[in-house]
């Protein structure tokens, strides 16, 4: 296949996606809560409309025509997939196929059938696929590696895969910037960085810095119509759970009901939680910020105001540029060759 044949089918794939029935989507996201709980419909079509986002023609290729279309010498690429969101591997998957390598892929058992099944629909659009895209339990047959888990799974990746080219990503998270002077409008577009895939995603904004003195009711307010996300029975023992915890501590917090907020210096909150930091100016926040560099998916503010941040309710709707831990995908795919 040539480039712009693969371009052409991801496009197509993408176009697929949007045309999905109602009835269609229905079908697969049961099919994928009973594979885990955590993939509800909601979810599901979040993920689904996430990529076909992704697959946007002219973006898709102003983003690939920036590295070499063709590879000198195509690869095999073994790809280690996370499953905490639904199609969280897609992007790798993208990001090898497109490029001209062989992909083998070994997703979560988390994520196996949305997998499965979306690589299937591309197979359908472009049958040569079928030879560049296996799934595999083993991946020694791979040239270099793609890997993503957690920090401990992190030590393992790099001990099997350190004789050979890889990408190892480890645990990351997202974070709020606040001013005070946000909007009602402005919070509630947070709650959707905060609550999408119930919290489980890197880009799913666990901490805020917010000034000294910061008044939380408008944020509780404004992220009321998130209340749903109690329905889910999971979501729903983790808050029960954590309220539990921090009242038998007495650990100051604020409770919507549904979200618990505490002042807390730890980057990773646990899920129904959200941890808070307060900094006195501009130069204590960017201080704040650079300790936890090398820890931060992506920043979220209102309107994408503060540097290098996404707009707020923007964190779980990434450009297919947009690389995760950023580290560069497609130029680690062309020096390959």
């Amino acid at each position: 296949m040539t480039y712009s044949e693969r371009v052409a089918a991801f496009v197509a794939l993408g176009q697929r996606l949007r045309q999905l029935s109602s009835d269609e989507i229905a079908v697969l996201s049961a099919q994928a809560r009973n594979a885990n709980a955590w993939f509800d419909q909601p979810n599901v079509t979040a993920a689904l409309n996430g990529i076909a986002h992704l697959l946007d023609e002219e973006p898709l290729r102003h983003w690939s025509g920036r590295y070499p279309t063709e590879p000198t010498t195509p690869r095999t690429v073994g790809v280690v997939m996370a499953g905490n969101i639904p199609l969280v591997g897609f992007h790798d998957l993208l990001c090898v196929l497109i490029s001209g390598h062989t992909l083998l892929a070994k997703p979560s058992k988390d994520d196996r059938l949305l997998m499965r099944w979306v690589a299937d629909e591309l197979i359908k659009i472009e049958p040569r696929f079928a030879e560049r895209l296996q799934f595999e339990e083993r991946l020694n047959a791979a040239d270099a590696y793609i890997a993503t888990g957690s920090d401990n799974t992190a030590r393992y990746f790099e001990y099997y895969f350190a004789k050979k080219p890889h990408i190892i990503r480890r645990n990351r998270t997202s974070i709020a910037v606040l001013t005070g002077h946000e909007t009602p409008h402005d919070l509630g577009l947070l709650g959707a960085d905060i609550f999408r895939y119930y919290g489980l995603g890197c880009r799913n904004v666990s901490k805020m810095y917010v000034p000294v003195g910061y008044q939380f009711t408008d944020l509780l307010d404004s992220l009321e119509p998130w209340h749903s996300v109690l329905d889910h029975h999971k979501y729903n023992n983790n808050y029960d759970y954590n309220k539990s915890i921090l009242l038998v501590n007495r650990v100051p917090h604020f409770d919507s009901g549904f979200l618990l907020l505490t002042e807390s210096p730890q980057l990773v909150s646990p899920i129904s939680v959200v941890h808070y930091a307060a900094y006195k100016n501009e130069v204590n926040l960017v201080d704040q910020l650079t300790d936890i560099a090398e820890q931060t998916q992506c920043i979220v503010s209102s309107g994408g105001l503060y540097p290098g941040s996404f707009p707020f309710g923007r964190a779980q709707t990434p450009a297919v540029s947009d690389y995760a831990d950023g580290i560069d995908t497609m130029a680690f795919l062309a020096e390959l060759a």
